[in-house]
């Protein structure tokens, strides 16, 4: 259904001759057109239109964890199962930490009924994402609340371990 067919650069395509003089900061605007195109692609169905103009794009060379996560998702959407673990793959090999191409790995995985592989990639994922989350960012007033609660949850525990120790030590008083 969806075969990749080698594709001819037309005006709206993300490549052109001319792409090869772009600075960095053109093509990666290039690309997030180009991904967002796709991505209007896929909702339509349009999935082997979406793959070429993403294919192309991968010749620009930048942003390339994004460019396969998306192909990624429109193989699998045209049930490329094959095509869609070598995309997740290429993905994860560009970012190890990008979490839903792990995650989509597995659930390819599981379509192909490698249910053992399956897992072990949702863990990685699990974990990946664990150890980094997606917005980590705080604002100062979101930090200042987090340390001071942290402060009076130490203080609390703290003090009860005491109090604890306290009341072992009045009973060990009495009957020892």
């Amino acid at each position: 259904m969806a075969g990749h067919k080698e594709s001819k650069e037309e005006p709206g395509s993300p490549l052109t001759p001319t792409n090869s003089s772009l600075e960095p900061a053109e093509k990666k605007e290039k690309v997030e057109k180009t991904i967002e195109r796709a991505k209007k692609l896929r909702k339509r169905g349009q999935y082997d239109e979406g793959i070429d103009q993403l294919v192309d794009a991968l010749k620009l060379g930048v942003l390339k964890d994004r460019l396969y996560y998306r192909l990624g998702n429109l193989y699998f959407d045209a049930e490329d199962f094959d095509r869609a673990e070598y995309s997740y793959k290429r993905a994860v090999e560009e970012n190890e930490d990008h979490v839903n191409a792990q995650h989509n790995l597995a659930v390819v995985y599981r379509k192909q009924g490698r249910v053992s592989e399956s897992v072990k990639q949702r863990k990685k994922a699990k974990k990946k994402e664990m150890e980094n989350p997606k917005n980590p960012d705080l604002t100062e007033e979101e930090k200042s609340y987090a340390r001071k609660f942290a402060f009076k949850l130490m203080a609390l525990i703290v003090g009860g371990l005491a109090g604890i120790g306290a009341i072992i030590y009045v009973i060990s008083l009495f009957f020892f």
